[in-house]
């Protein structure tokens, strides 16, 4: 278990200032109190459905509360089991016609998760619905288990955020393969040793994963889904004296979403780059004076102290990560297709404006585009370029169409379901 440290001294400068010879106290985020008035009507408009619980929570005996508890527990059981039974009858059924892989659509669970999110905003439900998809997602995974576990590859090992994202997108009753690359995450799935992959892309503060861009060039698989996580950094380290470090490793993409707190409270110590924050880590644990940069997960895995929680230069910082796999999904309520596209001549004057103007005839909103070089003569590049909507569908089928017959290499990289939260 990740042990946190008590400080020993507590810093008075500046928010997230540490004592040079002291762990730093976790950073704290105060706003100012609303008035007295203010509070009352914030309460009442936003738990109008909850206020039932403390005017009658007092007349009801707990003994009761706890017996009408014990009979909800008991209806959700048996409806847990009831949908069980239902997805082992889904996966007799697609056996039945011939479908001996297609156990996991993400379309039809994109949709089960949307019609959960709709029901607890208009409900006015007391759980968030970050919750509320969580227990679902659960559900979920484990009723697919009962058909097919899952095998997913991601980049490891154990601790990384890439395994968090795989958890938060599949849940829990998978089998993660923890792999050392992003290579290998795309041979694996590739080969049929992974069902599925999980690869990050690009991140909101550093930018595009060029790694993993790179492997579409080659790659036949598809991207299947998206997930984003919010990335939390943390220094951890077996010490629990801030003086007592002299490097402190971490993957280049976390050193740099941490530079300007290194830079400020840590200036002379050496920065060392690893293949990964669980590598990281692993050094921490097994080096004197070693600290690393990574997620609360990977303290837990390899028992180091949490020093200074939260040191990401950034309080938005998101990386957003692909689900990779070997079939296309079909079309469902909220999309986002993938396109690697490139002109004749990339250098010529309009190329990629001809490119991109059937998307702004037919009213297409293009959310990305990054270029990576061709690697098939010097400069000459190619454009991977986000858009909403489905490939298959009107209007985007239209314009895919005609910007096909403009464009000297065309791919659709993926169709897939619009991260949920």
């Amino acid at each position: 278990m990740a042990k946190t440290q008590r400080p020993r001294t507590l810093s008075t400068g500046k928010k997230r200032g540490i004592a040079k010879k002291s762990v730093a106290a976790p950073r704290s985020k105060t706003t100012a109190a609303p008035s007295a008035k203010s509070a009352v009507a914030t309460r009442t408009k936003s738990t109008a459905v909850r206020v039932f619980t403390t005017a009658s929570a007092v007349k009801v005996p707990l003994e009761q509360i706890r017996e009408r508890i014990d009979s909800v527990d008991s209806q959700l059981h048996a409806l847990i089991n009831e949908r069980a039974r239902l997805a082992q009858q889904v996966g007799v059924s697609k056996h039945a016609a011939g479908h001996t892989v297609d156990f996991y659509r993400p379309e039809r669970e994109s949709q089960v998760l949307r019609l959960a999110l709709q029901r607890n905003q208009e409900e006015g439900a007391p759980l968030r619905d970050e919750e509320v998809l969580r227990l679902f997602r659960e559900i979920m995974s484990a009723c697919l288990a009962q058909q097919n576990a899952l095998k997913i590859g991601y980049l490891g090992p154990e601790g990384t955020f890439t395994q968090q994202a795989v958890l938060k997108y599949f849940g829990h009753s998978v089998r993660p393969l923890p792999l050392t690359s992003v290579e290998e995450v795309f041979h694996e799935v590739e080969s049929g040793a992974a069902d599925f992959g999980v690869v990050p892309i690009e991140n909101s503060t550093e930018g595009t994963v060029n790694n993993t861009l790179d492997m579409f060039l080659t790659s036949p698989l598809k991207i299947i889904g998206e997930v984003e996580l919010r990335i939390h950094q943390n220094l951890m380290g077996r010490m629990t004296m801030l003086g007592d470090i002299r490097r402190v490793c971490g993957h280049p993409q976390s050193l740099a979403q941490c530079r300007g707190w290194l830079q400020e409270h840590m200036p002379t110590v050496e920065r060392v780059i690893v293949s990964s924050n669980a590598e990281g880590a692993r050094r921490a644990r097994d080096e004197d004076g070693t600290a690393a940069i990574a997620g609360a997960a990977a303290a837990e895995v390899y028992g180091l102290n949490l020093l200074v929680p939260e040191v990401e230069d950034r309080p938005d910082n998101t990386t957003r990560f692909l689900v990779i796999g070997r079939k296309a999904v079909s079309p469902g309520e909220a999309d986002k297709t993938t396109l690697l596209v490139s002109a004749a001549k990339t250098d010529a004057p309009g190329a990629l404006y001809r490119l991109l103007e059937p998307l702004a005839q037919h009213g297409i909103s293009l959310t990305r585009i990054e270029s990576r070089p061709s690697r098939k003569k010097k400069w000459d590049y190619v454009f991977f370029i986000d858009v909403e909507g489905h490939a298959e569908r009107e209007p985007l089928a239209t314009a895919l169409a005609e910007l096909k017959r403009r464009a000297s290499l065309y791919r659709v990289v993926g169709a897939y379901p619009k991260a949920i939260l």
